[in-house]
């Protein structure tokens, strides 16, 4: 079979890398478009996979957006519209959606709770089928006009898949200069207030006290996997000596979490990925979570720190860390081939 895969984000590549590769060991074609954001193509040759680079991420404004969805759109349907695909699979990108429906493809898309948002609405309707994880009630998706027919509600989280084959780099970091005899925790901050001009949100002010204390221990080293440049500045300006924050992004995020003794930050992806290789995982947030970090909570792979005694500082009994619950990701390739031979004849449509 011929398959489209589409990524519009450089973690969207870790997560489809597997699944990729089972499909090619399997016979199937499989071609890669890639939205040039975020460092989506860096990471697309580290995996060692190729693709169709389309333009960038357009922020700003809503006809900004306009502009760039319109762009992209046109850009994939000249892609795929000569590749007679089979099934396409993507996470959810409007434009990818649009286009994939356009011609008539059968589509999968993954949707995670923290994207479940009015603007889907529009989205769930098109597509054929759509992948969440079980942690998401059906509620949430008839409010967005998910009919039950359409959901494939799958056990765990995105984050357990994609790590089912992964191997730990021994060497993430002695490549930091970190010395692993040491307690070694990541900081990963949440993203910047949204319309704030760059501000700090209320989630790394809390978090910048508790970096500010746990740094200055004893045997304790923090490594700070910033946003952007202007908050790994204002964690530095904190002037504490046991951090560490690399000047660029951390291509193997992975092979750092699984190194250390514990993450720190806001809940989200790296917080889940702790989870699914059993480093002890810690929030600051006091925000309702998302579904999947609410079970996490629930389940205690993910707990609450709003002081430096909430936090465990002693080294992992297992260095090697093994997934707590590991998920192999051919459900995915199975459930898309079927989804294929569900609908073996795409045919293009037309806009009305």
């Amino acid at each position: 079979m011929r398959i489209w895969v589409d990524i519009t984000d450089a973690s969207h590549v870790v997560f489809f890398a597997p699944l990729v590769r089972r499909l090619e060991d399997a016979g199937h074609t499989v071609t890669i478009t890639a939205r040039r954001f975020a460092g989506a193509d860096l990471v697309l040759r580290r995996y060692g996979l190729g693709g169709v680079l389309t333009t960038g991420h357009r922020g700003g404004s809503l006809g900004t957006r306009a502009v760039g969805l319109v762009n992209r759109t046109a850009q994939l349907l000249g892609s795929a519209s000569s590749g007679r695909f089979d099934v396409a699979a993507g996470s959810h990108a409007s434009d990818f959606v649009l286009t994939a429906w356009t011609l008539g493809i059968p589509q999968m898309t993954f949707l995670d709770d923290e994207r479940l948002r009015r603007g889907n609405a529009v989205n769930v309707r098109l597509v054929d089928e759509v992948a969440v994880p079980e942690a998401i009630p059906p509620a949430a998706l008839a409010a967005l006009g998910t009919p039950p027919q359409k959901l494939f509600r799958y056990p765990g989280f995105k984050e357990e898949y994609y790590l089912y084959d992964f191997s730990p780099d021994p060497q993430a970091l002695a490549s930091l200069g970190v010395d692993r005899r040491r307690v070694v925790g990541v900081v990963r901050p949440a993203r910047p207030a949204r319309g704030a001009g760059g501000a700090p949100s209320e989630d790394e002010t809390a978090l910048g006290g508790l970096v500010r204390e746990l740094a200055g221990r004893r045997n304790v080293t923090l490594v700070l996997v910033a946003r952007d440049a202007g908050q790994r500045a204002r964690f530095l300006a904190l002037g504490v000596p046991g951090l560490i924050a690399p000047d660029g992004p951390v291509l193997d995020g992975a092979s750092l979490i699984a190194a250390a003794d514990f993450v720190l930050g806001a809940g989200g992806v790296m917080a889940r990925e702790a989870a699914a290789l059993g480093t002890p995982a810690y929030t600051v947030s006091l925000r309702p979570p998302a579904a999947v970090d609410a079970a996490l909570l629930t389940e205690g792979r993910l707990r609450r720190a709003t002081a430096a005694d909430d936090i465990g500082l002693k080294k992992k009994r297992d260095a090697r860390t093994a997934q707590a619950l590991p998920r192999d990701p051919a459900l995915f390739v199975d459930r898309l081939l079927e989804l294929a031979r569900r609908r073996p004849w795409p045919e293009m449509r037309t806009l009305r």
